[in-house]
């Protein structure tokens, strides 16, 4: 003989199953979208390194659009785009535009440009910082040291904005991590 609480488990089962579908299916496509931003993202900033710079703004504009999609998944399951692996893709495409930004010269794009929150963007900048060095050593590699100080300087400037930026890491995303990693690169 059923029990008094069937229909109603039968009920909250078919709901729970529902849910966890739609939010396990929403996971899946932020996965998707986050693993194809970073790698656009780096394959951007690989250009940048070869100074294909129309190749690196399509790779970013083709990662913004990917960006694009996924805000979809904020509106019915915020916990899902602001969870690690979509906080790290748009963390990546903020440094592939910074990145681009500093070594074309056509400036530092701000984080309402691009369409990314302050954390992922300031800990993208931050990883800017590893990619001037790079590009400062291959550089002075190839006896070319004219824009090598200018980097420097703007090495400097991004360290001593992050210093200035003192809140708890869950809301900066691990900015003071980021930050000790840029101090041991200037170092």
């Amino acid at each position: 003989m059923p029990s008094k609480y069937d229909g109603f488990l039968i009920d909250e089962m078919n709901k729970i199953t529902q849910e966890f579908t739609s939010k396990h299916t929403a996971r899946e496509t932020g996965l998707q979208i986050s693993r194809l931003v970073i790698r656009l993202s780096a394959n951007a900033i690989r250009a940048v390194h070869r100074k294909d710079f129309d190749k690196a703004q399509v790779l970013i504009k083709e990662a913004k659009d990917k960006l694009k999609e996924g805000k979809i998944i904020l509106t019915e399951w915020p916990e899902i785009y602001y969870s690690g692996f979509m906080s790290d893709a748009r963390k990546e495409f903020s440094e592939a535009c910074i990145t681009l930004g500093i070594i074309s010269d056509t400036g530092i794009p701000d984080a309402q440009n691009i369409g990314v929150e302050m954390a992922p963007y300031l800990n993208g900048m931050a990883e800017t910082v590893g990619e001037l060095r790079r590009f400062i050593l291959d550089s002075l590699r190839q006896n070319d040291i004219s824009s090598c100080e200018e980097f420097m300087e703007t090495m400097d400037d991004i360290y001593n904005l992050l210093v200035t930026i003192d809140f708890p890491e869950g809301v900066t995303g691990g900015l003071r991590r980021s930050t000790d990693l840029v101090r041991g690169i200037l170092e």
